[in-house]
């Protein structure tokens, strides 16, 4: 039944799929029409794994040539050194020079920003002696930092943005951030200090999409044009795994699908990231995500699709499966395994 979202704006479409054995159904929460012209990009979480370097890469190629190359073969990237660190205005510059017009950086915000514990050492110098710690080095998120964080990162973003290259700001929030401890009103300071970007919000806590909550946290979104981060994930109902037949459109501008494969296990013991997301999506999965993406398209006008399964070569050899799954123009890579 359609739904009135409060304090949503007139431009602000959301809807909510569910995927039921390869069929999807639509509960539309306003009333949105479908959007004939849209667009899929299609990229990885970051581009300088060290199994990228190691097994999709050209053997040898110099650090400064990788972006370059990763950019012939995907229109978007989502930026991950930035969950760890502020870049140089200077780096961010070359990352332009580097790509075509047209290609797209998703930065995925500071840890701290995203809520996640945050040693003092991994934020800018002139930061660390402002920071107010606990006994154990972790930085203490006041009012007052988070401001101060935000304007350390608006030089870098108004770089991209003003290179017309600039997409999503991504907040990857820790699965600590949970309904029982925290309300996602505690955003609304990062939204406001952040307005006139494109903001997605991913959950790492499945307490937000359970039950009556699932309502609220969308609606949530939809009141401050964010966009909700579906997931494809392991089919397992375990607090840090997110439902990954869920999509919710909570801005009809911007739909955002990250992939961190299925294997429950992994994602659930994992000790790094690359063991956490070590998926290899078979040919048959690449294209249920094709068509889960081009539903998505039909409520927002742009959707990022990010492989986020980072071992090994799987996320770019993913990417461009998918991209051939969806028609779009890419060159033929071979796996390094292939050549040999």
């Amino acid at each position: 039944m359609p739904h009135r979202i409060a304090n949503a704006t007139a431009k602000t479409a959301c809807a909510i799929y569910f995927r039921r054995q390869k069929e999807s159904y639509l509960y539309s929460l306003v009333k949105t029409k479908s959007i004939p012209k849209n667009k899929i990009l299609v990229g990885t979480a970051s581009w300088s794994d060290p199994g990228f370097v190691e097994h999709w890469y050209p053997n040898k190629m110099p650090a400064g040539d990788r972006l370059a190359w990763y950019a012939q073969h995907f229109e978007m990237v989502e930026v991950n050194s930035t969950f760890y660190s502020v870049p140089d205005a200077r780096m961010v510059e070359r990352w332009c020079r580097s790509t075509p017009d047209g290609f797209t950086f998703d930065v995925k915000l500071h840890q701290l920003l995203s809520r996640h514990s945050t040693n003092v050492k991994l934020l800018p110098p002139t930061l660390q002696r402002a920071a107010e710690t606990d006994a154990k080095g972790k930085v203490k998120l006041t009012p007052k930092i988070e401001k101060a964080m935000i304007e350390q990162f608006r030089q870098p973003l108004e770089i991209l943005r003003g290179s017309g290259k600039l997409g999503a700001l991504l907040l990857q929030l820790s699965p600590a951030f949970s309904p029982k401890m925290h309300e996602l009103s505690e955003m609304e300071p990062l939204f406001d200090a952040l307005a006139g970007f494109r903001i997605a919000l991913e959950l790492r806590n499945r307490n937000w999409a359970e039950g009556e909550r699932l309502q609220q946290t969308l609606d949530f979104l939809c009141a401050h044009s964010a966009t909700f981060v579906s997931v494809d994930a392991p089919a397992e109902r375990h607090f840090t795994i997110m439902p990954p037949d869920l999509n919710g459109v909570t801005n009809s501008e911007l739909a955002y699908l990250r992939l961190h494969g299925r294997d429950a296990r992994a994602y659930t013991t994992g000790k790094t990231v690359a063991s956490r997301f070590n998926y290899d999506y078979s040919d048959e999965e690449i294209e249920e995500v094709a068509q889960r993406a081009r539903k998505l398209a039909r409520q927002a006008k742009e959707v990022h699709v990010v492989f986020n399964n980072n071992a090994l070569d799987y996320a770019p050899h993913a990417a461009s499966r998918m991209r051939a799954a969806l028609g779009q123009m890419i060159a033929d890579i071979p796996r390094q395994t292939e050549l040999f």
